[in-house]
């Protein structure tokens, strides 16, 4: 390669690194137009608020539980983003929904803000819920035995609500009623329920409780429906915002909360941080006093991959926790793993007398297939990782594999064309330099 090329292919590295070293710490000087991104920490590191709930699925057949699952989470997800937390992470484990949300440092205040949310519910009458009703107000006038639901579950619930607005009872009362759209799966499973009950009641249920029972006149397309009740405007339109900001599909109960400080991320974060530059200073001293120049050159390169990566952070909106942390300096290891293994085979070429410029084109041509293959292992566990893991494993596959992608990149481009910098000097007939 002519040197020409080999120096204005480091012009560009620089510039790039310039570039993402400014968008990773932008503190210095302002460059104008030029996007401020903040890094995006997780739970751990920010603070929050960590959330288990159990979902109730026994009404749900067996078929539909997976899917109840992640309509439950579609909801609270569109929950909490409505009440404005930002970037939560809610993932679902068989029956069980993990919430996690970073900034929320109050268990009560996440747990309103997801326990708040209404579990709506379209029953259906049993055949003999006259004779229930009747039974049940016997029961009511003598206070003893147990009220039975005259009414069945059906498939239809808040999962497939659409849209929910406030109107007014056009009849002398003018009362608040709620307005209820809807979507075209919903509208289908409305139309069925109510030409299936024509002449009987259908019960709308908000939370366990009985909002109204209004008989079925006829057959009703279109999907539109609406709950009646002893509401005053100010809880018609409470409703109507919980409503819109998601009615769960099952029942949830809370099993476990825990609470993570901002202090106590902010410590984390520090301690991670200090981890990484004392790891990052202590590579660079075994780099150069093994391998001397290479050695010095890999540092240089060691410290762009660092800005690049944590610019690829950055701009992809990477989430960062505690064990994505780890990820990113266990792939500063790797990175170095690669500059190790082309400076020993360059060495061997060196020894072997031949030419500088060869030796430097056959170190990286031999320690390439190495390179490949454990890099490519590795990013093979990634996938299955972040395939397979929970949260904070996600984040560390993430953050790793990433890592591997971009030490390939510095390792072949950006070390390479450095020690090509040397070819035909002074310095290359210096021994000591080199082995």
């Amino acid at each position: 390669m002519k040197k020409k090329n080999v120096y204005i292919t480091i012009f560009f590295i620089f510039v790039l690194a310039f570039f993402s070293a400014y968008l990773v710490y932008p503190n210095y000087f302002k460059i104008p137009n030029f996007p401020d991104i903040p890094f995006k920490l997780g739970l751990d590191l920010q603070g929050g608020t960590h959330l288990i709930y159990r979902a109730d699925l026994s009404n749900v057949e067996e078929g539909d539980k997976v899917q109840s699952m992640e309509g439950l989470r579609d909801v609270i997800e569109k929950r909490v983003n409505y009440f404005g937390v930002r970037e939560p992470l809610v993932q679902v484990q068989g029956e069980r929904l993990i919430v996690e949300l970073a900034g929320v440092v109050d268990p009560a205040e996440a747990i309103r803000q997801i326990g708040n949310t209404p579990l709506l519910e379209f029953k259906e009458p049993k055949e003999n819920y006259l004779d229930i009703i009747k039974n049940n107000e016997k029961i009511f006038e003598t206070k003893e035995g147990n009220i039975e639901d005259p009414f069945l579950p059906t498939d239809l619930t808040g999962k497939y609500l659409k849209k929910s607005d406030i109107g007014f009872d056009n009849t002398t009362t003018y009362k608040p009623l709620i307005l209820l759209q809807f979507n075209d799966e919903g509208a289908k499973i409305f139309e069925q329920l109510t030409e299936k009950n024509v002449g009987k009641p259908l019960a709308i249920y908000l939370d366990g409780a009985l909002l109204s029972a209004p008989n079925v006149q006829e057959k009703i397309s279109g999907g539109k429906a609406q709950i009646t009740g002893d509401f005053t405007v100010d809880e018609a339109k409470a409703l109507v915002r919980n409503l819109n900001a998601g009615a769960l599909p099952v029942k949830i109960d809370i099993i476990s909360q825990q609470s993570i400080g901002p202090t106590l991320g902010m410590v984390s974060l520090q301690q991670s941080l200090k981890a990484g530059i004392y790891g990052f200073i202590a590579i660079i001293i075994f780099m150069i006093l093994i391998y001397r120049l290479p050695g010095l050159m890999a540092s240089i390169a060691l410290a762009i991959y660092v800005v690049l990566v944590l610019a690829a952070f950055k701009i992809m909106s990477v989430t960062l926790t505690l064990a994505g942390i780890g990820g990113f300096i266990l792939s500063i290891g790797m990175a170095v793993d690669a500059n190790v293994l082309i400076f020993s085979r360059m060495r061997e070429e060196l020894k072997l007398g031949k030419d500088f410029s060869l030796a430097i084109e056959e170190g990286f041509k031999r320690a390439w297939p190495a390179i490949r293959d454990g890099n490519l292992t590795t990013l093979i566990v990634t996938a299955i990782l972040f395939g397979f893991g929970t949260s904070f494993v996600k984040g560390f596959a993430l953050t790793l594999s990433l890592g591997i992608l971009i030490s390939m990149f510095s390792a072949i481009v950006v070390t390479k064309n450095f020690l090509r910098v040397f070819v035909a000097t002074k310095l290359e007939k210096v021994k000591f330099l080199w082995y």
